[in-house]
């Protein structure tokens, strides 16, 4: 630790010099922000997929339909990949499935006119050659190859198309900001400063280093998610700095773990078939997570959402929304089926309820909103969703009868003002340090509102507006909204519904999330006690963020831009 003594004795032997760093050091921060977030940003948002061709289907009227997904579902509805305008073909007919090795698979749908494979009837997913002769409803299609070129080109066009997003420029800014953020902390705690906060930054700083190199090495090119996770997992431990320093080692384990189960999520979606075979054993694990939750939890600003093992406490509930998504994602056969729906919607109901037992009512609101997606991008219907949404509205007045502390925070709603000191203290604070911090912030450790109860969860956009300014306040939200965006593009892109249905849903976790802590508080929603993704300190919270970060890895189509996609040459296609 001699260099921090020698860093601490010249700023205390100089009088301001700590108060000239700290002026600069902000506007430093902020232009090396704008370039990590922005860099990252840009880079996801004007990536091109290209429009894959895998084989083509020969109609009954000469017509041949290039087969651009793996999953296509062939009938006469005009929202069917392949439409075939014949009366004897049901709306949705059938479904033409390929897998990674290149085969393809025919499943009837419950058709009327039914379906023949080379003039055999068929009842249930079978096979299909190139050549063969598929019959639906009468209406006879053949299967026909792409060609070689074509093959070349998919390759070819998603190796031009896809941007490279090496990580060097991005690290080397981020470690420069991690430096100087060390530095500051040492100026505004002086000798107060725990050891533990420098030794985590440079573990962390030396985490960052390895993963990139190792993940580089193995030939990927694109580090737009991992920039966007690395700068906001900087300004968590920033936040645990200011607020609790002593347990900064703990939320760098966190920080770890998360990793770790990012890469192991992205290793387990690798395989299709492995993660759908293995979703009932996901959903006997969350039951059992929530049910332990609901009887050994312990209460905590109203909620019964922790659990303590060991000297550590846990939120199962985050640990089951990477279960959730993945039992609520599903492939194009799956969507048809009425047993997946079924399991679905039995396990959501379970989730709620227990959400519900525990008082935990912001994640409910968080659950409920992803499951709305994953249902609209189900079935397609909002006449459902409608119907859904009223009874969740009348089960919400249920709980403002029932739940007089929820119904104390719809009250102080828009109203934190005219109670300062008792409903609205929180919001009235952080809109107060919010103010204080003007564009660019008082500077990491300067600030007051850390001393306020959650302030380093809950009211964690206060700290980031109050102590580093509301430019990376609104960079850090820009960037959660950007992953939404990239997940909404690669549904036309995606090769498996599973997914683009699981991309979608974590992105719209993250960004609800994201809304309900900021939004809440500010007064602009009702404070409901949710995290930040990344940033508040809390790890089960921080740990389940870089878990949902393998969803958009998995979906990511771009040649050589995820570790969730194999790379088998033309074979294989990329997968």
């Amino acid at each position: 630790m001699g260099i921090l003594d020698s860093i601490s004795g010249f700023f205390g032997s100089i009088p301001g010099a700590g108060q000239l760093y700290t002026t600069f050091a902000r506007w430093i921060f902020v232009i090396l922000a704008i370039y990590i977030l922005v860099r990252a940003i840009r880079s996801l948002l004007s990536t091109k997929t290209p429009s894959e061709i895998w084989a083509y289907l020969s109609l009954p009227n000469g017509e041949t339909r290039a087969l651009s997904h793996w999953e296509n579902v062939i009938g006469r509805s005009k929202t069917v990949d392949v439409p075939i305008d014949v009366m004897t073909v049901s709306r949705n007919h059938g479904t033409l499935v390929r897998d990674k090795d290149g085969n393809w698979t025919y499943n009837d749908l419950g058709s009327k006119g039914g379906s023949m494979i080379n003039g055999n009837i068929v009842y249930k997913p079978t096979p299909v050659n190139i050549g063969d002769t598929l019959s639906l409803g009468g209406a006879e299609c053949v299967l026909v190859p792409a060609s070689l070129q074509e093959q070349m080109y998919n390759k070819e066009a998603r190796t031009r198309l896809t941007r490279k997003f090496t990580p060097w420029k991005s690290l080397i800014a981020l470690t420069i900001f991690q430096a100087m953020t060390v530095v500051q902390f040492m100026i505004a705690e002086g000798s107060e400063l725990p050891a533990s906060v420098p030794l985590a930054f440079a573990i962390f700083t030396g985490v960052m280093w390895v993963y990139s190199i190792v993940i580089r090495s193995l030939g990927s090119t694109s580090f737009e998610m991992e920039s966007i996770a690395f700068f906001l997992s900087t300004l968590g431990l920033a936040v645990t700095a200011t607020s609790a320093p002593n347990e900064i080692m703990k939320q760098l384990l966190t920080v770890y773990l998360g990793i770790c189960l990012f890469l192991g999520l992205c290793w387990y979606l690798r395989d299709l078939d492995r993660a759908m075979k293995t979703r009932k054993l996901l959903v006997l694990g969350s039951v059992l997570l929530l049910l332990v939750n609901i009887f050994l939890g312990t209460n905590k600003y109203g909620a019964t959402n922790w659990v303590s093992l060991g000297g550590f406490t846990f939120q199962p509930s985050e640990l089951v929304k990477i279960a959730y998504i993945l039992v609520g994602a599903a492939t194009l056969d799956e969507l048809f089926e009425k047993k997946n729906l079924t399991l679905f919607l039995l396990f959501s109901i379970f989730c709620l309820g227990s959400l519900a037992v525990m008082g935990d009512f912001g994640t409910a609101a968080i659950f409920f909103v992803t499951f709305l997606v994953i249902s609209f991008l189900r079935s397609g219907e909002f006449s459902k969703l409608f119907l859904i949404v009223g009874a969740a509205a009348a089960a919400g007045l249920m709980v403002l009868r029932f739940r007089p502390y929820i119904l104390g925070r719809f009250q102080t709603w828009m109203h934190a003002w005219d109670f300062p000191d008792a409903g609205g203290y929180q919001q009235v604070r952080t809109m107060s340090a919010g103010a204080s911090g003007g564009m660019v912030g008082v500077g990491a450790g300067d600030g007051w509102l850390h001393n306020v109860a959650a302030a380093d969860t809950d009211l964690v956009f206060g700290v980031l507006s109050e102590e580093w300014g509301l430019i990376i306040a609104v960079l850090a939200i820009l960037s959660i909204v950007t992953l939404g965006i990239f997940a909404v593009r690669s549904i036309k892109a995606g090769r498996s519904a599973f997914y683009t249905i699981a991309a979608c849903a974590a992105t719209t976790l993250m960004i609800f999330q994201t809304i309900l802590n900021v939004f809440g508080s500010v007064d602009i929603l009702p404070l409901t006690g949710v995290t930040f993704p990344f940033v508040s300190n809390g790890g089960t919270s921080m740990i389940v963020s870089w878990g949902m970060l393998a969803f958009l890895k998995a979906a990511d189509t771009r040649q050589n831009a995820s570790i969730a996609v194999k790379d088998e040459g033309l074979k294989g296609d990329e997968w």
